[in-house]
C-alpha cells in the first residue's frame, strides 16, 4: 500500500450548487465551508499529516466583487471562531500566497491564527489565497537570484511557499472540470490525480475514502517501469 503523507485539494463546485440549490453562489461557498471542516477531521484520523486547500487564486479577483468579499468575510469569520479549534485538534495552519492585497483586518487575523497553531503537529493545513503557481515560481526564481544561488531543483524546492511539505501524494478536485487551474505545477509533477463529478458541498467522506483506498492500490513507477 501507498503511504500517504499529502492531500492536496481543488474544491471546485461551491458557486454552482448555490445556485441550484440556493439560488446564491454565496450560500454555496458557506456550504462548502462545512465540507472542508469533515475532511480535515477525516485526514486527521487517516493520520494524513499535510492537507492543501485551493481557496483563493490570483485569478479569482475577477469574480464580482460582492462575492469576493464574502468569501474573505466568511474566512474572517471561520478562523475568528474556529482558530481555538484548530489548537485543540493539533492542527498547524500556514497561508501559502501572497497576502499583500488583502485588507489589514484580514492580514492580522491570518497571521495571528498561523501564529497561535504553528507548534502544532497532527496536521499541517496549508490554505492557499492570492495563490497562483506561475507567480510562486517566479517570486522562488527571484529570491534564488537575490541569494545569488544557482537555479536548481533543489533550490526551487527550497523557495516555494510549501518548502516545508513535502510534494502531494495526490491531488483531488471536484465538480467535473478536469484541469489544474495554475495550483501546485511544480509540485504535482508526480501526483496521482483525482476528478470528481460531484460539486464541493456534495463531496463526502465516503468519497474520500473510496479516493484514498484508490491511491492505495495505485501503482506508481515515477518514470521507472
Amino acid at each position: 500500500m501507498n503511504p500517504i503523507k499529502h492531500v492536496a485539494i481543488i474544491m471546485d463546485g461551491n458557486g454552482r450548487w448555490g445556485l441550484k440549490y440556493k439560488k446564491s453562489r454565496n450560500l454555496g461557498h458557506r456550504a462548502g465551508l462545512n465540507t472542508i471542516e469533515k475532511v480535515i477531521k477525516n485526514t486527521i484520523k487517516k493520520k494524513i499529516k499535510f492537507l492543501t486547500i485551493y481557496a483563493f487564486s490570483t485569478e479569482n479577483w475577477k469574480r464580482p466583487k460582492k462575492e469576493v468579499n464574502f468569501l474573505f468575510n466568511l474566512l474572517e469569520e471561520f478562523l475568528t471562531k474556529k482558530t481555538k479549534d484548530l489548537i485543540k485538534q493539533g492542527i498547524k495552519l500556514k497561508i501559502i500566497g501572497n497576502k499583500k492585497k488583502f485588507s489589514k483586518k484580514l492580514i492580522k487575523i491570518l497571521s495571528n491564527s498561523e501564529n497561535l497553531t504553528k507548534n502544532n503537529k497532527i496536521l499541517q493545513l496549508n490554505l492557499a489565497l492570492n495563490y497562483g503557481s506561475k507567480n510562486e515560481l517566479i517570486n522562488a526564481m527571484n529570491l534564488i537570484i537575490k541569494k545569488k544561488k544557482s537555479i536548481n531543483e533543489k533550490n526551487i524546492k527550497k523557495n516555494l511557499y510549501t518548502y516545508d511539505s513535502p510534494d502531494p501524494d495526490l491531488l483531488i478536485r471536484t465538480g467535473d472540470t478536469k484541469r489544474l487551474s495554475n495550483f501546485l505545477l511544480w509540485q504535482l509533477a508526480y501526483s496521482e490525480i483525482f476528478f470528481i463529478k460531484k460539486l464541493w458541498p456534495d463531496f463526502n467522506i465516503k468519497d474520500y475514502n473510496k479516493i484514498l483506498l484508490k491511491f492505495f492500490k495505485t501503482k506508481r513507477n515515477f518514470g521507472n517501469i
